[in-house]
């Protein structure tokens, strides 16, 4: 059967669902995380933020994957090209689409968060990611790279894994946001969570300065654990099958 879809419906549905990840997680970050009111803390901390970025994934999913198969990020696009699932003649257009969504949605979210006053987006990080001095627990270089590294990889495993048209149908997208959610609480504190070069790049464009002398490392690093979870889904768990549309193979 012939996918009635067409390549801009593909690509705007890839920058939609971006777009909503990053305003929606990195929204969380920096306009809900740390709220004050009345003298009291009343922000939503790591957790919220973990469920923000999760759930943005999972309503997303649901609503546009459909039509481009719901990647909203350059290292899983990466990682289903490597696994065999995605052709790689369409990685390049996914990937701009996934950026400039990502772009859009960090421009937006700088234009409300200026309205409080002194906000700097240098100042406040703006929901970069970093290691270091930019770490939130201070975690060096190293950590940081070997945590993106291998939650990356595990996000794709799961994304491969329920993805399998032998997977049990219509349960995917909940079971990848809950996989980005639990992944957010583990390495908040290390790296501010990237696993996503697209939702790295935004912000970083707008905090400027150290975010982007750091930004390499939340570019190669979840493309690398991506790629390593691609061959070793194929080599070990996968079989020989087309990628299929989200609506039908429960994700893509």
């Amino acid at each position: 059967m012939v996918d009635p879809t067409t390549t801009v419906q593909r690509l705007t549905a890839e920058l939609l669902g971006t777009f909503v990840l990053v305003l929606g997680g990195c929204g969380a970050a920096v306009l809900a995380s740390g709220v004050v009111a009345g003298g009291v803390l009343v922000g939503i901390g790591f957790l919220g933020v973990s469920f923000a970025f999760g759930l943005s994934v999972l309503v997303m999913a649901y609503a546009v994957g459909h039509l481009s198969g719901g990647h909203f990020n350059p290292a899983v696009t990466i990682g289903l090209a490597t696994g065999g699932r995605f052709a790689w003649r369409d990685v390049p257009a996914y990937v701009v689409a996934q950026v400039v969504g990502a772009v859009v949605a960090a421009a937006v979210l700088y234009l409300v968060a200026s309205g409080q006053p002194e906000f700097s987006a240098s100042g406040s990080g703006f929901a970069s990611n970093g290691y270091g001095d930019r770490s939130p627990g201070g975690y060096s270089l190293l950590a940081a790279l070997v945590i993106e590294v291998v939650l990356t990889a595990v996000f794709l495993l799961v994304i491969l894994g329920v993805t399998d048209t032998r997977a049990p149908k219509g349960f995917a997208p909940l079971a990848i946001g809950l996989t980005l959610t639990l992944i957010h609480l583990v390495s908040i504190p290390v790296t501010n969570t990237s696993v996503n070069p697209a939702r790295s790049i935004g912000p970083a464009l707008f905090a400027g300065g150290d975010a982007i002398a750091q930004l390499w490392l939340f570019i190669l690093a979840p493309l690398a654990g991506a790629a390593i979870a691609g061959v070793g889904h194929a080599a070990l768990l996968g079989r020989d099958e087309p990628a299929t549309p989200l609506e039908d193979a429960s994700e893509g």
